[in-house]
């Protein structure tokens, strides 16, 4: 087995990578799905976003009916702080030992098989308001399973690495502070909430 894992700028770019990995035979058992809260742009409310409607309402956003996304719900993660996740890697971040260098999230990646600098970013990009999605594969269907999560557009650990460092990033700081939006943030996580077509509900 060989653990895949991809972040998405966008919650439900991220669903619908789960929802391509699950219909490709991969049990939701294997699958993982870490979100940041606090940025979820269903309820952004000016420059921040209100936790409480947040922790309210989520549930009826990011669910999916069955698989993975039924058991989603609230998890503090170290280093990371209150997330919105579900699956095995979610579970393993959390049972990791606060104060671990590199943070539940990191330290749960690197054991798990993502290369260190990627596990540094894919676990910045959550703190920043991305969704990770991680599944356990068969070596044997690992390419597949890579190109069906890359159709829904992940963003490149390379490319989001050598954007932060121009802004004086150096590494995941599990001691950092929640990260915030600004408004112009929200206001681009509300245009793809609604290009998403997040805000259809059945």
């Amino acid at each position: 087995m060989k653990t895949v894992s991809d972040a998405y700028d966008s919650y439900a770019q991220a669903r619908a990578a789960v929802a391509a990995i699950e219909k490709a035979g991969i049990p939701s058992s294997d699958v993982s799905i870490i979100a940041n809260r606090h940025v979820e742009p269903a309820y952004a409310e000016g420059d921040a976003v209100s936790d409480t409607a947040a922790g309210a309402g989520l549930g009826g956003v990011v669910g999916g009916g069955a698989g993975l996304l039924a058991g989603i719900g609230l998890l503090a993660i170290p280093g990371l702080g209150p997330v919105v996740a579900a699956g095995w890697l979610a579970a393993t971040a959390v049972g990791a030992a606060a104060g671990v260098a590199a943070g539940g999230l990191v330290g749960a990646l690197i054991g798990s098989g993502v290369e260190k600098e990627v596990a540094a970013v894919q676990a910045e990009a959550v703190r920043r308001g991305a969704t990770l999605v991680t599944a356990r594969v068969p070596d044997t269907e690992v390419a597949r399973i890579e190109g069906l999560m890359s159709v829904h557009r992940p963003i490149d650990p390379a490319e989001r690495a050598r954007s932060w460092r121009d802004k004086g990033w150096t590494t995941f700081d599990p001691e950092s502070p929640a990260y915030r939006p600004n408004e112009t943030e929200i206001e681009r996580m509300r245009r793809e909430w609604r290009d998403d077509g997040m805000g259809k509900q059945a």
